[in-house]
């Protein structure tokens, strides 16, 4: 059973003999690193830098389900980089709201 499931992924049209298979594999290393920059401080992360990493992960996503073959993995990979972005926006834009907000009590 084991062997006809790997035989049948090993020949899938998005498989590992395919760059359907590896470029969205080696996608996981943006997602990986938005993930290891969770405990970065927020005054160091890049708008342009999270927005395109939403962007680019909320667009794929779409894609990946409407191309053939379905690319689970591309698909898979493409969520996490939007949700990893757009959590790290939240908290840039947090950290930068609740400190003009902070400014401007100080002034009062």
């Amino acid at each position: 059973m084991a062997t006809s499931k790997l035989q049948a992924l090993w020949n899938h049209p998005a498989g590992p003999k395919t760059i359907h298979f590896w470029a969205p594999t080696f996608k996981w290393g943006i997602s990986i690193a938005n993930i290891a920059d969770f405990s970065k401080p927020p005054e160091k992360l890049s708008y342009p830098q999270q927005i395109s990493v939403s962007a680019t992960g909320i667009i794929w996503s779409r894609y990946s389900t409407v191309i053939t073959p379905k690319n689970w993995n591309l698909f898979s990979v493409n969520v996490a980089m939007a949700c990893t972005g757009l959590y790290q926006l939240s908290r840039k834009l947090q950290h930068d709201y609740s400190k003009e907000e902070q400014t401007e009590a100080l002034k009062e």
